[in-house]
């Protein structure tokens, strides 16, 4: 398609459509299998509730919150929204009812979608206390009490009710232009209270054209995404539902993370999109695999993920027998590695948060290139991404086309162009702040290579000040958390005399650990157990050993219960809040020194 002269998302959907009629769009689990829609179908789905919300009075520029699970009807419901000229508001389904109603109040919602019984419950007392929201749409039935005196109205019924109104849709579509927005998303509040970050079509699809533009080397041609990432964020409503429909992909809707692999195995994407997270947890699942067969089995593992290192780092360092060696082991180990990705991947691409260098060489070794990029809500999201030609794991790859950067005097990551958001939705002294003279203040601290790559070095405010010096603690934590033994950490020390972190043990560890050396497996007692400690204590001492003088982790605390979006440690695109682990743990933290 066209991206510089199309006019907004759902012009660039519904030409789509009509290009594909009954070829298969999305698939979505049923009775244990995968079915498909095709685009004509999800085309008349999207007229059909466009047209019933706005007989129920939905307006040009009037919100609607969005709160759903991965599914059909959460682009259905997207695209209606747009399509009526409205602003759709996602929300995560990890919300609580106080979430919920921040989110409905600040952006003034006028309606509300939701999907399960179970989400209707933590959402509706919350639309009860906002005074703009007039009415709510439920894929199920929720129970009668819940309604209070705002009008429930069921997703089929009002299907049915479009279908039967005047098809106007694509007419009042193309009134959208590039410079209207299309969605408020709100940020995931590591930092503090949540922001609307108001985004434009034409912000989406500058990105998308981005995305076009680096990968269309790999010969894209009928691609198959699997979109498990939550859609509420700002990657994922992008990179895994608009970029597809710009190039007329395929949706397959997973079953959660849990359910990864598995899904992995029964769609076999070509291009996947995750966050760092994701590719440790596999990386430690691999290597725990590997360990357990034992053998030659793991020497021939190592020597592949050994040569497949060497390959990368210095190419010409290869003799022709480790050549001759590395090609049977591409056949012998990398091809089954492969397979456990679905066997076609084309490109597979981190963003969200610091991918571990170490983790991103070794998944190359692997024959798994990750393409690493950088972004955040407020760039739609993405800034830039490595390309599949030129991979440099220490950075996040050259800009986007049509996207400027430069490094600001204090080393600030300042970022220009149509994918800028318009601003923070009802906050002009926030926006003021973050948007200066057309540049947006990222907030990161990074510096642009030879070759025009950029390299984060950290988020500017995260950063630990030392008397001797600066300490960038993400980089500790992915130290720490690339031991097999350390599931989560989080290092603390501004204006402190050292460092000191909060370790999340290794289910794993805990559990070979208690049962060799004869004790329950109680956290809560272990992080009190000197033998335990100890065991910790020599892992702390191997990541040490990596570190700068500053960087050390001197004392540490064990935790009984792991970071997780449930208990509002985590973002549900599982990067750390620190401000809440910081008040939690905040007696804790300062009993380490």
């Amino acid at each position: 398609m066209d991206f510089d002269a199309c006019r907004s998302l759902t012009a660039a959907f519904f030409d789509q459509a009509a290009a594909r009629g009954k070829a298969p769009f999305v698939w979505h689990k049923e009775a244990g299998r995968y079915r498909a829609q095709s685009w004509s179908e999800i085309a008349g789905q999207v007229k059909a509730l466009s047209r019933a919300l706005r007989d129920l009075g939905l307006q040009p520029g009037d919100r609607v919150v969005l709160v759903s699970e991965n599914r059909p009807e959460w682009l259905v419901a997207d695209l209606a929204i747009i399509a009526a000229g409205a602003i759709t508001v996602p929300a995560y389904t990890t919300a609580l009812t106080s979430d919920h109603r921040h989110v409905l109040t600040d952006s003034g919602a006028v309606g509300a979608i939701v999907s399960t019984q179970a989400l209707a419950e933590r959402l509706l007392p919350a639309v009860l206390d906002a005074p703009a929201c007039r009415w709510v749409v439920t894929l199920e039935e929720p129970r009668r009490a819940q309604a209070g005196s705002v009008p429930l109205h069921r997703w089929e019924a009002l299907l049915e009710a479009g279908r039967a109104l005047p098809d106007d849709v694509e007419e009042v579509a193309a009134r959208a232009q590039r410079g209207d927005t299309a969605c408020i998303i709100y940020t995931s509040g590591t930092g503090g209270v949540p922001r609307g970050v108001m985004l434009s079509h034409g912000a989406i699809l500058c990105n998308c054209m981005g995305a076009y533009k680096v990968l269309e080397r790999l010969g894209l041609g009928r691609e198959i995404f699997l979109s498990f990432l939550p859609l509420s964020h700002a990657y994922e409503h992008t990179a895994g539902q608009f970029f597809p429909i710009t190039i007329g992909a395929e949706i397959y809707y997973g079953e959660g993370v849990d359910h990864l692999l598995k899904n992995l195995g029964e769609v076999r994407p070509t291009i996947m999109t995750a966050v760092p997270r994701l590719y440790e947890t596999m990386h430690l699942r691999i290597r725990r695999g590997v360990e357990k067969q034992g053998g030659w089995r793991q020497k021939l593992f190592e020597k592949a993920v050994a040569l497949g290192q060497k390959r990368y780092l210095d190419p010409a360092s290869l003799t022709f027998g480790e050549r001759l060696q590395d090609f049977f082991l591409d056949r012998l180990v990398r091809d089954k590695i492969r397979k456990r990705f679905g066997g076609r991947i084309k490109a597979i691409v981190s963003g969200g948060a610091a991918l571990n260098y170490d983790i991103g060489l070794y998944f190359t070794a692997l024959g798994l290139p990750i393409l690493q990029g950088y972004g955040q809500t407020e760039t739609a999201p993405v800034v830039s991404v490595n390309p599949p030609w030129k991979v440099k794991l220490e950075t996040v790859g050259p800009p986007f086309e049509g996207v400027e950067v430069k490094i600001a005097e204090d080393g600030e990551i300042l970022v220009r162009g149509e994918l800028v958001m318009t601003g923070y939705w009802n906050d002009e002294e926030a926006t003021y702040n973050a948007i200066r003279d057309g540049w947006l203040h990222t907030g990161d601290i990074g510096e642009l290579d030879a070759d025009g790559y950029l390299e984060i070095t950290d988020r500017k405010k995260d950063i630990i000040v030392f008397s001797g010096g600066d300490v960038s603690p993400a980089r500790v934590e992915g130290f720490l958390t690339l031991q097999k033994e350390i599931q989560q950490a989080m290092v603390f020390g501004d204006k402190r005399p050292h460092l000191v972190a909060l370790l999340v043990p290794d289910d794993d560890f805990v559990a070979d650990w208690t049962r060799g050396n004869g004790k329950p497996r109680d956290l809560a007692a272990l992080s009190q157990d000197s033998e335990f400690r100890a065991a910790l204590s020599q892992v702390l001492d191997r990541v040490n050993g990596n570190l700068s003088s500053l960087e050390k982790v001197r004392r540490f605390a064990v935790l009984s219960e792991p970071f997780s979006v449930e208990n509002g440690m985590m973002t549900p695109t599982m990067k750390i809040r620190r401000h809440k682990i910081k008040a939690a743990y905040g007696d804790l933290l300062e009993a380490l020194y």
